[in-house]
């Protein structure tokens, strides 16, 4: 457990009832005065499957080039939350989403918006790593293709190249880019969906617990390479361990029962919660 966490659990104050949810609920905001400009706001979201709901009035701004990680029990509309950010539900018969999502202020579910277009700016990293069944070069070269993003093989050959690099596999590759992506480790084969996501050059990068498939040692590979990502990408992340979001990222937004319930800087979340919710869950009683 990290200093983080063991501060975390000393000392906190139970936090007014007012704020618990249920009538008159409201999420916990505590705004981040070192944030940086919002990429992607949220505002009244709420997901519905056929009849049943799944996500009930969320809204959240996402600062650019941090991390902002997503946690709470299972089934609390973390992954459905992230899923509506690049439109993913969509895919999903009998979904239906209202509220209103914006990148750059641009309505994400306007009918002008060419959701392709917006999936390659918004690309998503999934739980277990999907290799396409074809080389390292070609799952790489793969949506540059598609999108007419190089005019040329030496450009399609670069943009491959960097991005390998940009996820820390080329030179663990180099020297078989034209064997089979699925045969690589599930950490390299993790990376080489990053590199895959990076290549059509994103805005914004989803992560669906892109580790819980991961050993330890690869684990702590993809923490590293997703630090040096933030740096260039706007990243959002879901994950179960509240180690690895103290660890990765800058702010934190804590999931229950379809709710909001708090967001803050992620230090602040882990040491003061300012809801008995979000206290219980880091603190193993609710989970």
């Amino acid at each position: 457990m990290t200093s983080l966490f063991r501060s975390s659990l000393q000392g906190v104050a139970a936090p007014p009832t007012a704020l618990e949810a249920g009538d008159g609920y409201q999420t916990v905001r505590t705004p981040d005065p070192k944030a940086k400009p919002t990429r992607l706001s949220a505002h009244d979201v709420c997901v519905f499957y056929g009849d049943k709901q799944a996500l009930e009035n969320v809204s959240i701004d996402i600062p650019e080039r941090s991390v902002s990680a997503l946690i709470g029990p299972s089934g609390c509309g973390k992954s459905t939350f992230l899923r509506c950010l690049n439109r993913m539900n969509d895919t999903i018969e009998g979904a239906r989403v209202t509220g209103e999502i914006t990148l750059d202020g641009e309505n994400l579910y306007s009918p002008q918006v060419d959701v392709v277009e917006l999936r390659a700016r918004i690309g998503m990293v999934f739980q277990k790593p999907n290799p396409f069944p074809k080389s390292i070069f070609e799952n790489v070269a793969y949506g540059p293709k598609i999108h007419g993003l190089a005019r040329s093989k030496s450009e399609l050959e670069e943009i491959v190249v960097t991005s390998l690099k940009r996820a820390g596999l080329f030179e663990e590759v180099k020297d078989r880019l034209h064997a089979p992506g699925t045969g690589l480790s599930g950490g390299q084969q993790q990376r080489l969906c990053i590199a895959r996501a990076i290549a059509v050059g994103p805005e914004v990068i989803l992560m669906d617990e892109p580790c819980s498939a991961l050993d330890p040692i690869a684990t702590s590979i993809i923490e590293e390479l997703i630090d040096e990502l933030r740096e260039n990408y706007t990243i959002i992340i879901v994950t179960h361990s509240m180690q690895q979001a103290a660890r990765v990222s800058q702010k934190t937004a804590f999931f229950h029962l379809g709710k909001l319930i708090e967001e803050g800087p992620t230090e602040r979340i882990f040491t003061n919660p300012r809801d008995k919710k979000t206290q219980d869950y880091i603190t193993g009683r609710i989970g």
